[in-house]
């Protein structure tokens, strides 16, 4: 048996290498590394496949966030609100523009944002929601939107963990994730769905003031060179990440449907056993693209499980072990441990299993049969 990687981006890059080389070599030739074709080509490419007015490459995902708050003009004290259960990233950009972040409970079922503690956290100073698309499957967008359109809110999409999801609304309407809030952003970090080898992001918006604004501050806020129009930042993806991505993206769906099927083996696996609860899909409104594939332990002890599966060689992830209202960074007199039952309670309980596009069927056999051997 191979040896089972979290993320195998080795395998990977075996189907699609000759392309990969051939294009950097051509970057290497050529000396465009900044801004050249291959990230023009890219941001086409995206737009077309996301069916989005207005793709803006950008360094990495944490960027995208943060430019996309600074190109909605919010203001020092202003409220944002987002989910606890995530990564610090979505919270990080929040305090760093001295905006006011307000976390809450996530959803039972689907670990997104809970709309009923959405709704019962907005105040006057509440002026933007950051929705996370968590583990590959889109929040409840469009309760998420009339939630924003009844206060007059801005709706900003963290896509980092579900690219290529599709959103299907009550009157039957598609959507690809991030497309559907009034900008939406990504991360390509090596390990997401659609990953480059190293740093980089993408903002997304059907807006085009919206887009105008964005591609100034992501270039030091220059339209021209060397006339500064409104502060920026410096947040490029380079011509080699975007090359790698031109590669990936015509095999997302592709990438997609193969965690799809290891998520199905997974779930077939697990049916019995009830010491786990397997990912809930809410497919009335979202497909999973399974950035992970992530299983809570009932009863029984998540960490000596962990344990047994670091001895037997099988790696594993906790995602996340500490919500973002205790984190030192961010802990605020204004939490109350009540509102947030959900996610102190999965905390315990998750655990991240193997999941990328070149898993195979003895791999899956022997993580499923040594989680089972050791819960039953």
């Amino acid at each position: 048996m191979k040896k089972i990687q979290m993320v195998d981006l080795i395998g990977q890059y075996e189907q699609i290498k000759d392309q990969v080389n051939s294009s950097l070599t051509q970057i290497m030739e050529t000396a465009q590394f900044v801004n050249g074709p291959a990230v023009k080509q890219f941001q086409v490419d995206l737009e077309q496949y996301l069916d989005v007015k207005h793709v803006i490459p950008c360094a990495n995902g944490t960027d995208a966030l943060q430019i996309a708050m600074m190109g909605l003009g919010l203001e020092q004290g202003d409220e944002v609100i987002t989910a606890d259960f995530t990564f610090a990233a979505t919270v990080e950009v929040i305090a760093l523009l001295k905006l006011t972040p307000v976390l809450i409970d996530v959803d039972k079922d689907t670990f997104t944002i809970n709309i009923a503690a959405l709704k019962k956290a907005i105040t006057p100073k509440t002026k933007a929601i950051v929705p996370v698309h968590l583990y590959g499957q889109c929040a409840n967008m469009e309760e998420v939107l009339e939630v924003a359109k009844a206060h007059n809110l801005f709706v900003i999409e963290d896509t980092a963990q579900a690219i290529g999801a599709t959103y299907t609304f009550k009157d039957g309407t598609k959507q690809k994730a991030g497309t559907m809030g009034h900008v939406g952003c990504t991360s390509f970090f090596p390990s997401k769905n659609l990953g480059c080898y190293g740093d980089g992001g993408a903002i997304f918006t059907n807006d085009d003031a919206l887009a105008h604004t964005l591609r100034g501050i992501v270039n030091h806020g220059m339209y021209r060179r060397y006339y500064h129009d409104v502060v920026g930042v410096n947040s490029r993806l380079d011509s080699m990440q975007a090359a790698v991505l031109q590669a990936k993206l015509p095999l997302l769906d592709n990438y997609n449907a193969a965690r799809q099927q290891a998520a199905a083996y997974y779930d077939k696996a697990f049916a019995s056993c009830n010491k786990i609860s397997t990912p809930h899909r809410e497919t009335s409104y979202s497909d999973h693209v399974f950035h992970q594939y992530t299983i809570r332990i009932i009863g029984a002890d998540r960490d000596a499980l962990a344990a047994h599966l670091q001895a037997q060689n099988i790696p594993h992830g906790i995602y996340y072990p500490v919500p973002l209202h205790l984190q030192e960074a961010y802990k605020d007199s204004r939490y109350n441990e009540a509102d947030f039952v959900q996610t102190n309670s999965l905390i315990h309980e998750v655990l991240s299993l193997p999941m990328h596009t070149e898993l195979d069927e003895e791999q899956l056999a022997f993580i499923t049969n040594t989680i089972l051997e050791f819960l039953n």
